[in-house]
């Protein structure tokens, strides 16, 4: 094991010790031989190179017994570690002394600069005129997208409202300039640098992706909703929540008008994700109340008797039936859940709602049954406060004169009590600068 050890070692130096010869100098054998003759060739040969190159005039060249030394300055560090392979590839150099260091002049250190803008400045007044077709090319591609896509009638026909139309528009342009970019570089023969072009506008999409990833959540979720359109304008509906009649669906939000009048934005990556109730989608819609009823009273009549109730009022629909059933036995009484169907178009579930509520109380108390009266006696003796539940109906004494009997009369439960909402929405939809994505050609989901 030592032993490969050693030997891996030995390799390696050798391995390194081969690498700086070949760096430093000239490798292979060295003449026995050598005159002043060689010596006086090999320092003409590179004199006459460094004088063909030029800018290393100040540079002497000596030669001695095949070894080359360097002397003077060259106008960069680089220049001056460049003639070492430069002195390397000549016949007979055995080895190279390189002494040259930078030149301290500004004037001289600057003069490469120099003629470099101005080799710069020719390549420039030689390609203006081809660059001024690619520019001139450019435009004209970009332009012409630019006036395709400011076309009304095939985008609009083709999308489903405005917001995709624009989508549309804008797909075009970018695809006119992509174009025209192509053809502009195409023409300098410099479509190499397309690949470049485009590798960097990746990563720099990369980049701006995953820093505004909320809001190209948001533009994605704009997108679908106006294809899917799961509501139309003055809709009642349910969205995380919170209830209203849809305004409007913009590229940023969905709008609505609550019940009680107050606007509500909710960003449409919520809406996208988060579960919508639509009351508005179907035009029948089932309404429910809660009565109770005295525990010692015939709670079978009491619900035959809502039910019948219920289902006798003119603005209930026939099918689905009214249904009525015991709900819980409680402290306070039987409780009865009871429900019943509308036409919400015709008639206002929440006036309806009321008005068979109503209906249920006068029906049960004409029939004798007795409502829940709970009353609550507090007893105080040596041994603390007691609470007892007596389900003794309180006994009213009579009253000086009868009070009136309540009116049976069924009232009246349309919608027209709901128009001033209505009205405040057609208000909103009918401002100019108002954007709505929702659009009656496209199917409702």
């Amino acid at each position: 094991m030592k032993n490969l050890v050693f030997g891996l070692c030995l390799a390696i130096f050798a391995l390194v010790g081969a690498t700086y010869a070949q760096d430093t100098g000239p490798n292979g054998t060295i003449a026995a031989e050598n005159s002043a003759a060689d010596d006086r060739r090999i320092a003409d040969r590179i004199d006459g190179i460094l004088a063909e190159l030029g800018g290393y005039e100040e540079v002497s060249v000596s030669v001695t017994q095949g070894i080359v030394t360097l002397r003077g300055v060259a106008q960069s560090l680089a220049d001056a570690e460049s003639l070492t392979g430069l002195a390397t590839r000549v016949e007979g150099v055995v080895a190279i002394k390189n002494e040259v260091t930078e030149t301290t002049d500004i004037t001289e250190r600057l003069d490469p600069a120099v003629d470099r803008f101005q080799a710069r400045i020719e390549q420039l007044i030689t390609a203006l005129p081809m660059l001024l077709i690619a520019a001139a090319l450019f435009a004209a591609i970009a332009f012409l997208g630019r006036w395709i896509s400011r076309w009304r009638r095939p985008w609009d026909g083709l999308a489903p409202n405005r917001f995709i139309a624009n989508l549309y528009r804008q797909l075009v342009q970018i695809a006119f300039v992509i174009a025209g970019l192509v053809i502009a570089l195409d023409v300098l023969d410099a479509t190499a640098l397309l690949s470049t072009i485009l590798g960097a506008a990746g990563i720099i999409g990369l980049a701006v992706g995953f820093a505004v990833r909320d809001t190209v959540e948001n533009y994605i979720a704009s997108i679908m909703l106006s294809i899917r359109q799961p509501f139309r304008p003055n809709d009642a509906v349910e969205i995380n929540g919170d209830e209203g009649k849809v305004i409007r669906l913009t590229s940023r939000a969905t709008i609505l008008l609550s019940f009680d009048g107050n606007h509500i934005r909710i960003p449409n990556s919520t809406v996208f994700k988060s579960r919508i109730v639509n009351y508005s989608q179907n035009a029948e819609r089932r309404f429910v109340f809660t009565v109770g009823v005295d525990p010692a009273a015939d709670s079978e009549l009491a619900r035959s008797l809502a039910t019948q109730t219920v289902q006798d009022l003119p603005f209930i629909l026939d099918e689905p039936a009214a249904l009525a059933w015991i709900n819980a036995i409680n402290e306070g009484g039987i409780e009865i859940k009871v429900s019943g169907w509308i036409n919400q178009h015709d008639t206002s579930i929440v006036r309806a709602k009321g008005e068979a509520l109503r209906q249920v109380k006068l029906a049960i108390e004409n029939a004798g049954i007795e409502l829940p009266d709970t009353t609550y006696r507090v007893r105080l003796d040596g041994s603390g406060i007691s609470l007892t539940v007596d389900q003794t109906p309180v006994q009213t004494p009579p009253a000086a004169s009868a009070p009136p009997a309540p009116s049976q009369a069924i009232a009246l439960v349309d919608t027209s009590g709901e128009v001033s909402l209505d009205k405040m929405i057609e208000a909103e939809r009918d401002l100019e600068d108002g954007e709505d994505l929702l659009s009656a050609r496209v199917p409702h989901e």
